[in-house]
């Protein structure tokens, strides 16, 4: 764990000096949610659409900060270096991962009160617990896939375009999953009862999909 917490501490000082990702994941969530306030035409929105909208935002704005994971790193050098250390390899993708899940909870929480006041009525704010845990749910989907992606994409001179490609398709369960259990809370007479069927289905992706990355992630940076 202490290489693991070294490169934790390392993309958190980084990105706190550079401020790339964060900010343009903020900024970009709640310029698409001014885009659909103006574009919906309607002064709330709720159930399945609210849903929809929420989660293709934050999946966007996700593949944002994705692509920019490792491009410090290659850029600058840092990646031969930690591959030539004497360190399990998966310390790198955990750092990756766990720093991945902290730049969506900031920027969630920048984007999520904007969801509110401009798609949403006062009658949603009974919705915030269940949303936060169908949101730490899919963070931690979100961040298990999309740094495995952007570890395979990283070597290549297209992994702007590479990864969104692979990612999106990965990620659709996490999405599809989400929206579902969110669709309830959403509703226009107050929120519903959480589904726990689709919250079961994002704790497995989560375990699936994390076991599978730290499994596989020494072997794509060999090839």
């Amino acid at each position: 764990m202490r290489p693991t917490s070294a490169l934790l501490r390392k993309e958190l000082r980084l990105e706190w000096r550079t401020r790339e990702a964060v900010p343009a994941m903020a900024l970009f969530s709640v310029t698409t949610f001014v885009v659909f306030h103006f574009g919906i035409q309607q002064d709330a929105v709720s159930g399945a659409l609210a849903s929809g909208v929420l989660w293709v935002t934050l999946l966007f704005a996700a593949m944002l900060g994705a692509n920019r994971l490792f491009v410090s790193d290659v850029e600058d050098g840092a990646l031969d270096g930690i591959l030539l250390a004497p360190i399990d390899r998966t310390s790198l993708y955990l750092a990756k991962a766990v720093s991945f899940i902290a730049f969506l909870a900031i920027v969630e929480i920048v984007a999520v009160p904007a969801f509110y006041v401009l798609l949403l009525g006062p009658e949603a704010l009974d919705a915030i617990p269940g949303l936060l845990a169908v949101l730490l749910l899919a963070d931690i989907g979100i961040a298990v896939s999309g740094t495995l992606v952007a570890g395979l994409a990283t070597q290549t001179r297209s992994r702007d375009l590479l990864g969104p490609l692979l990612g999106l398709p990965l990620l659709l369960p996490v999405i599809i999953a989400a929206a579902r259990a969110t669709e309830p809370l959403f509703a226009p007479g107050g929120a519903g009862a959480l589904p726990l069927k689709w919250l079961a289905v994002l704790a497995l992706y989560d375990v699936v999909i994390g076991l599978i990355a730290v499994a596989v992630f020494d072997f794509l940076l060999e090839d």
